[in-house]
């Protein structure tokens, strides 16, 4: 049983278990001298994170904890979570962290690992660096401890690169662009790209200072940003969240377009020009059936897999594929990136606004979503509601109800003390009923 590692590296609340200096400054450590190459060479580890105050605490910890086992440390500053994973790769780096608790409110904070290749951890490795915390400490000798450097170009480095993802030469040109940062990790970078690529830009979220990441903005507060559209006649919103790699899309009215309708646009679209590998779409069990239902109508596959952009990677790692996401809105495209990457996925949404000349709202709603309920239940330490039999009799008793006629997920959080109660089905009435029941057998034994 891990105690450090949930579904998104470690995260919880900054200076309490498992977010301390303390802890970070042993997951540096064990970072460093499982990553660290035998034999002779540099050691090379690089460290991102998104504008929240603990971020400079943690920061300094992890870079003691990396220079102590070897490890040559380089800093990138805030930049976007698929910018560490592109930059481990760039820099030839054994290993890249992020330090981030990507949507959560500014009290909290994470850390998250990247592999050499630029993907994140397996649980393997996850699984061997959480012991080395546990372990005897196991130093490197005085004259090999590694340096530490601020990387001044890093932002500008992934700045460039995104614009590569743009098609061909095209240009943003007479498109005006709304852009909410969330007061993140992307509040320089990703106006300074649609700028380049010639759009009239009304940055939001864009002013960060420590304690307000998230905080009614971003993609999980999606209000902002629609009326940033509406008041400004924008054309589009792109709302990012804290760590920018998940995204939510604003059309010119202010209406929301979800991971699975950005998804199924991309997936028609790519299958259509021959470049969607497998005719498969990989998604998690919370997309909507109607996602489902719209890829099949085209001859296309949804790969379903547990909740977690990581477990989504995984997946398309294995089966060849290029395409996948959550409906949250991490949208991850190997051809591209090796993690969810918000502002990538909303360039290629302007793409394909640029490509055809209609409106955003023409483009963001491919398919009409089975209704679907999510209610979270916040549950006391120690508990595990799941467990309880109450519980497990509403789950049996909603899914008799159900009976084939809709689809029930019941999980625990993996970066919150959450249950996640969802049900889909197209008898409405019927969905809040078996919901509203499992809510409450939850309730029950939360506290």
């Amino acid at each position: 049983m891990r105690r450090l590692f949930g579904t998104d590296g470690v995260r919880g609340r900054a200076n309490s278990f498992p977010m301390t200096a303390g802890m970070a400054l042993a997951l540096g450590a064990a970072a460093g001298t499982h990553f660290r190459r035998s034999g002779g060479g540099d050691h090379r580890a690089v460290i991102g994170k998104d504008t929240r105050l603990s971020g400079y605490m943690l920061e300094t910890a992890l870079t003691a904890g990396l220079t102590a086992a070897g490890m040559n440390v380089l800093l990138l500053g805030p930049v976007p979570t698929p910018a560490v994973g592109y930059l481990t790769r760039s820099l030839r780096a054994d290993v890249g962290v992020m330090i981030s608790a990507s949507h959560n409110p500014a009290e909290d904070n994470g850390i998250k690992f990247f592999g050499p290749d630029g993907f994140k951890l397996s649980d393997e490795d996850e699984a061997a660096i959480e012991a080395l915390t546990e372990a005897p400490e196991d130093p490197c000798p005085a004259d090999a401890i590694g340096r530490a450097r601020r990387i001044e170009d890093g932002r500008g480095r992934y700045v460039e690169y995104a614009k590569t993802t743009f098609p061909g030469r095209g240009r943003l040109s007479g498109l005006k662009v709304v852009i909410d940062c969330a007061h993140g990790a992307a509040y320089r970078v990703a106006p300074e790209v649609l700028w380049e690529l010639g759009a009239e830009v009304i940055p939001v979220g864009v002013q960060p200072n420590g304690r307000n990441i998230n905080d009614r903005c971003g993609s999980t507060y999606p209000q902002t940003a629609a009326e940033a559209v509406v008041a400004h006649g924008a054309d589009v919103g792109i709302s990012l969240d804290g760590d920018a790699d998940r995204v939510a899309i604003l059309d010119e009215n202010g209406r929301v377009a979800d991971g699975d309708q950005i998804m199924a646009l991309l997936a028609a679209r790519w299958a259509e020009e021959g470049r969607l590998a497998g005719g498969t779409l990989v998604a998690t069990v919370m997309s909507n059936l109607g996602l489902e239902r719209f890829l099949r109508g085209r001859g296309l596959r949804l790969e379903r897999t547990p909740v977690g952009d990581r477990h989504v990677v995984e997946a398309m790692r294995r089966g060849g594929w290029n395409l996948g996401g959550e409906q949250s809105g991490h949208i991850v495209m190997t051809d591209y990136a090796t993690t969810g990457d918000g502002l990538i996925a909303g360039l290629q949404f302007l793409a394909e606004m640029a490509r055809t000349g209609r409106p955003a709202s023409a483009l963001a709603t491919s398919f009409a979503p089975v209704p679907q309920m999510l209610r979270n239940v916040r549950y006391a330490a120690g508990r595990r509601p799941l467990e309880a039999p109450g519980v497990q009799a509403a789950i049996a008793e909603a899914e008799a109800r159900l009976n084939g006629t809709g689809r029930l997920v019941i999980r625990k959080s993996g970066t919150e003390p959450l249950i996640r109660v969802m049900a889909e089905a197209e008898d409405e009435a019927l969905m809040a009923e078996v919901v509203a029941g499992i809510v409450a057998a939850v309730e029950a034994v939360a506290a």
